[in-house]
């Protein structure tokens, strides 16, 4: 943020930042809801990619069964 020998300005009960340490603060809080949430999901760990690839994968994995099922019951019933 700002170097520690200037301190921001305070102009009627506002903070004056440089537009660089306003970036900087915006970066810092869009990283801590991103942790926060990932927290809040259980994906905390270092493993919140791989774990959603996998919650993928099982997904697709479900959908081809379904098709499959779907596939299988029509060609029952029409032959």
């Amino acid at each position: 943020m700002t170097e520690p020998t200037q301190a921001p300005a305070l102009v009627e009960n506002m903070l004056l930042l440089r537009r660089e340490d306003f970036e900087d603060l915006l970066d810092r809080a869009a990283e801590r809801g991103a942790e926060r949430c990932l927290a809040h999901l259980g994906l905390e760990n270092g493993h919140a990619a791989r774990d959603l690839r996998e919650l993928r994968d099982l997904l697709e994995a479900w959908r081809d069964a379904r098709r499959t099922a779907w596939q299988t019951t029509i060609k029952v019933v029409t032959t």
